[in-house]
Order: structure tokens, then sequence, then C-alpha cells
């Protein structure tokens, strides 16, 4: 990196510290004593803890809010996902290496992602990558085994074993207000550079917008140690770097208290490059990797009366990647290829509450999809898909029942060769909490939820790989558990604590397998998952202002396959499924200054289907610590954060052969008006 590169994030910093100064000053106004007023929209939740819902709910559900990520230094949401308990965040290293959420060892593919409460699908491989979404913007994010308790979602998140949702900040207006701006710089170790800028704007009590778009490059060549075999190999990460950006536009159309519509529209661009395997004899990767997701949605939420509400959805999405590879083993050196898939969806749910403690939901998705990529053997699928959900709730005052029939239809053309057979199958689910005490904050959980894993277009149609006999993947879900808070005792301000022991049992796995001349996808795998999840939290009140949060959480669990009594692989744990991993975070905050301390740790796993010495990948253990302050000047909030990362430069691997990243530091600079 040349010398004035490396000066152009402290001159970024210098410049939007001094712009934001003259800003408050020229547009700011001293505010009264009483004058702390914040308005916001009233789908904000400000009344009532969330860490309560976790509590409460009949399915494993957790919870992490902006406060929480702000504290601890969070950078980026996998780093904020891995931290829920049960967890297992695939990164394949680097700031552009993709990032893939498995929840209790279920796989990627069985962990649907909400946007706002609407789907996010990537019908291609069928893992969402979710290392394209900024955290600049995140109120909260959810994960939901099972599924969450809200009875207006979409059919399609019914379908799916877990749901990570990721929910978006609406705009916030100070008192007297029309207006609000936000502009952050992050800036740090590799020639990391993210800046950030929201603008949102009260056009009138009914109508609201907000704008905002973030940069982000890194030329990613952090050093590294790597085992590999007796030979020790030290150096840089190769073809790490990434650029990329994304613009998010949004129309919030609150009529009323009982009507309401959100319109967004979204865009991401990325070019990055796709680092390799570091070997004895091949340390160079030239994949490069170019990336365009865009989608436009609409939801409209209202409620006809005080029994009926109603949700209707509508979407479209539009995904378009190029891959680039050089190299002798292609004819001319060169290989690439283009992919393009598009998404339509629209959905409509009701609910429906004849007496007290009583509900019923009906909710109908229908989603088409296509896929053209540039081979001469492309068949151009095209498939629908049409999923219905029916779910009854009853609450009492010590208990909660809630079960769903979810029914999934699909069918698909192809433009050469012939269609895979339509499928169908209809997945009841159940779940129930009981307080066995009153007046107290104890309660016990179980569920049961039987789902399905459609065939990507990879798994039916990749080159040579593909095989369109497959079945989809079928997988039970069994829960138990218990949970139990307390609040407003002494200093305690709030303690909570869940437990909960699962079985997992997926047969028909999609795997590939070793054929004659080549891999082939095949439906062969049976696994037997079983675990437990810990998770605890408090907040605790020091003195005026001065708070400090504990959290927690553990997860033991054992995925062993048990396809075959004749293999050696047989009741061998999957590859890459440590048994331990735990998570533990401290924050301190004042009205001066707030400190965050993480550590997030994995045990030892293997990366080969035999679990043998030679293939072991060591566990690990990441620690991180941050600190902050918030400036008040006039109307305006000057933010300075600091953040070390792996502060104790732990050498580790997630993937074996892609080493992580070392210690690394990150300063952000934030102005809001």
């Amino acid at each position: 990196m040349d010398r004035n590169l490396k000066s152009y994030p402290l001159l970024l910093l210098v410049t939007i510290a001094v712009t934001g100064n003259l800003f408050c000053e020229a547009h700011g106004r001293v505010p009264h004593n009483n004058d702390t007023t914040v308005n916001t929209l009233d789908d904000l939740e400000v009344v009532s803890r969330v860490e309560n819902r976790e509590v409460k709910a009949a399915m494993p559900l957790q919870i992490m809010t902006e406060a929480e990520i702000r504290r601890l230094g969070i950078t980026d949401v996998a780093d904020a996902v891995r931290r829920f308990s049960g967890v297992n965040v695939r990164d394949y290293g680097g700031l552009g290496g993709v990032k893939t959420v498995s929840v209790r060892n279920m796989g990627a593919s069985h962990t649907a992602v909400s946007y706002d409460g609407v789907p996010v699908d990537n019908i291609e491989g069928g893992q969402v990558d979710i290392g394209r979404f900024s955290l600049n913007n995140i109120s909260r994010l959810t994960l939901a085994v099972g599924q969450e308790n809200d009875l207006l979602q979409c059919a399609r998140l019914y379908s799916s074993a877990s749901v990570l949702g990721i929910t978006t900040q609406h705009p916030r207006f100070s008192k007297n207000r029309n207006l609000s701006l936000e502009a952050k710089i992050n800036t740090g170790s590799w020639g990391y550079v993210s800046p950030y800028i929201k603008y949102s704007q009260k056009i009138s009590d009914k109508l609201f917008t907000s704008i905002e778009g973030d940069y982000t490059r890194s030329d990613g060549r952090y050093p590294f140690t790597i085992k590999n075999g007796s030979e020790t190999i030290r150096g840089k990460r190769v073809n790490s770097e990434i650029q990329n950006w994304h613009a998010e536009a949004n129309l919030y159309i609150p009529f009323s208290d009982r009507h309401k519509i959100d319109v967004k529209g979204y865009f991401y661009n990325s070019k990055r490059g796709v680092p390799g395997a570091v070997t004895l004899y091949n340390p160079v990767s030239t994949e490069t990797l170019w990336g365009r997701d865009a989608f436009a949605q609409i939801r409209y939420r209202g409620n006809l009366s005080e029994r009926w509400k109603i949700q209707v959805i509508g979407k479209y999405a539009n995904g378009w990647s190029r891959e680039r590879e050089t190299g002798n083993q292609y004819s001319g050196g060169l290989w690439q290829a283009e992919y393009t898939q598009n998404e339509y969806f629209i959905s409509g749910s009701a609910s429906y509450n004849p007496l007290k403690g009583l509900y019923f939901a009906l909710a109908q998705d229908v989603m088409f999809n296509n896929l053209s990529f540039t081979k001469a053997n492309c068949p151009y699928p095209s498939r629908t898909t049409s999923y219905t959900s029916f779910t009854a709730k009853y609450e009492g005052n010590r208990y909660e029942i809630i079960a769903n029939i979810n029914g999934v239809a699909t069918s698909e053309i192809v433009k050469q060769g012939k269609a895979p057979d339509s499928f169908k199958c209809i997945n009841p689910s159940v779940g129930a909490t009981w307080q066995p005490l009153a007046e107290t904050g104890w309660n016990l959980r179980a569920m049961y939820k039987k789902t399905n894993r459609l065939p990507t277009f990879n798994d039916l149609y990749y080159d040579r790989l593909g095989v369109r006999t497959l079945r989809p993947e079928k997988a039970d879900e069994y829960n138990i558990g218990t949970t139990w808070m307390s609040e407003n005792i002494g200093f305690l301000e709030y303690l909570s604590f869940t437990a909960d022991a699962y079985y997992n049992y997926v047969k028909d796995k999609i795997v590939a397998m070793p054929s004659t001349h080549n891999w082939r996808m095949m439906n062969y795998g049976k696994v037997r998952i079983y675990g437990i999840d810990i998770n605890a939290f408090g907040s605790f009140l020091l003195g005026h202002d001065m708070h400090i949060n504990l959290s927690g959480a553990y997860s033991w669990h054992k995925t062993v396959d048990i396809t075959d009594s004749s293999s050696s692989a047989y009741k061998s744990e999957l590859p890459y499924s440590p048994q331990h991993s735990g998570n533990l975070s401290v924050s301190f905050s004042s009205r001066w200054i707030e400190l965050g301390y993480s550590l997030y740790a994995v045990g030892k796993c293997y990366f080969m289907a035999q679990n043998i010495p030679a293939n072991r990948l060591d566990g690990y253990i990441e620690q991180s610590i941050s600190a902050g302050h918030e400036f008040h000047i006039k109307d305006c909030v000057i933010g300075l954060r600091g953040e070390i990362i792996n502060l104790g430069n732990a050498e580790y691997e997630v993937i074996k052969y892609y080493p992580m990243p070392g210690r690394s530091f990150r300063i952000s600079l934030n102005f809001k008006l």
C-alpha cells in the first residue's frame, strides 16, 4: 500500500470529526433539561425487555440487540451470529470469504434467513451468505429454532428447521426535527476502510423515508502461521482482497396504528478474491468472484379489527455472479462462468382471535425461481414452489401451546433433458411452554418439528455433478428445555437462564460421493444429532448510570454418521462438527465510557469422515476488547470507538488449510444528528 492510501483513513476520520462539529454548531440548538424525547415509529419495541421473549418462548429463541452489538464492538453479522449457542458459522478466511450459518449441525440449507420479515433465498446454492449484510443499520438479530412466535410470518419461514431474523432500524428523529443524518467511518488493519452514511426524512406524519449506503475495501493480506504435516508455513494471505458497496432505500407509510406499509429497495455489489487453501506446493490462488444482488420488497400489515390481522408481502430479487480463474489446468489458461437467478415471491397471511387466548393463522406463499448460466449444457431450470401454513395457538395463564401444519409443493421445468419429479409433503410441528409455579419466572418447554430441505439447482444441474433424481432431505427435531428469569432484585436489574436438550435426525442427506469418473450428488446420508444449549444473561446496576451486562453461552453436541454400519466412518462425527463451543461477554457502560470484552471458544473437530488423529483440527479461543464514548454537542452526537480483535493473536482454522486472521484493530468515528 502506498503512503497516500495509508493516510487516507486518518484523513477521513479527521474530516468527519471537524465537519460534524461545525454542522452541529450551525444547526444545533441548546436543549432544555427535559428536552430528551425521541420520536420513533410505532414498530420499535420500547416498553418491555426483549429478553423476556427468549424466556417465555415455546421454541428456543435467542436475541441480540443493537445496544449489545455496539457495546461488544462486534464488527460484522457473522461475528454477531456465531455468539448464539448451537451455531456453526462456516468461514473460509479473509474479509471476502463466504460465511454461512448452520444451526445445531443441520446444515446451512436448513437455516432460513429473513430480512425485515421477508425471506432471503439462494435457489442456486441453497446457502445464504450472511457476510453481504451490513451491521451498520441493524436493530436486532434473532435466532429461532423451529419458528418464531409471530403468527403473521411467511409460510416459507415455517418450513425451515431454524430462522435467522435480521431487523433493520426505522428512522429516529429528535424532537421538533424532521430529518436525521448519520455518518460513520471504520478503518483498521490490512487496509480496511468502510465509510457509511444514512439520511432519514420525515415528510409527514404518515410518510417517512431513509436512504443509506456503505463501501468496504481491504487488501486482506494478513500474516499467518499454519502447520502442514511436519512443515510450518509462514506467509501472508493472498488473493483475499475485497471491494463491495451496498445501498438501501426505505419508505415507511404508517397510515395509522392499525395499518402500515414498508417498501424497501436493496442493492449489493462486490468483487473479491477467493483465497485458496494454503498448501506446501500450491500457495497461489487466482480465482476471482464478482457478485451482484438486488431486491425490491413491499410489506403491508393491518389490524382489520380487534380479532383480525393480515399481512401481504411482494418481492422481486435478482442475483448475478461471475467466477474467473486462471491456470494451466484450463484450456486457454482461463475458466470463467456467469450465473443469473431470478425470484418472484408473494405471501399473504391472516390471524384470527375468536376467543380470549385462542388464535388461528393461515399463510400462503408462492415463489417462482429460475437460473441460467453460460455453459452449453445449461438446462435453464424454473421452479414454482407453494408453501401453505396453518397455525393454532392457545395462551393460558401459565401455559402456551402452538401447533402448525406446513405444506410444500414444487413443480419444475427445464429446457433441456428431463425435469425432476414434482414434490409434495405435509410437515407438522408442535411446541408448548408451562409455568409450574405461579408468580415465578420458571418455565418448562418442549418442541417437535418435521422439515424438508429441497435440492438446490446446483444439486440437480451442476455440470457432471448434479443428479436430477435427488429426493429432499428429511429432518425431525425434538427439544426439551427449561427457562428462568428474575427482575429488579437490589442491584440486579435482570437475570435469565435457558437450557435446552435436543435430538435431530436427518435422512436422505444430500452429499457429494465419488463415482466411476467423477463426483456425483446422491441421497446417501443418515445423521443423528444430539446436544445441549445453555444461555445466561445478567444486567446489574452499580450506581447512577453505571451498568454491567454479563452473558454466556455453551453448546455441546454430537453429530454422527449412521448411514452404513460396514463403513469405517460409521458412528464417526461429521466433518467440521466440534462437540464443544461457547462464548462469554462482559460490558460496562456509564455516561463516560463503554467497555466490552468477549471470548469465543471452539473445541477440536475432524475435517474428514474418519475420526483419526491425522484428521483432527485443533480448537481455539478468540478474545476481543472494545472501548467507546459518545460526545453530545448541542443536538449532535459524535461517537469514537476502538476495538482489538483476536487479542491473544490466536492462530486457528475454521476450515482446514484456510487460516483465519490474527490480531487486528479497528477504529470507528460516528456522527449523528
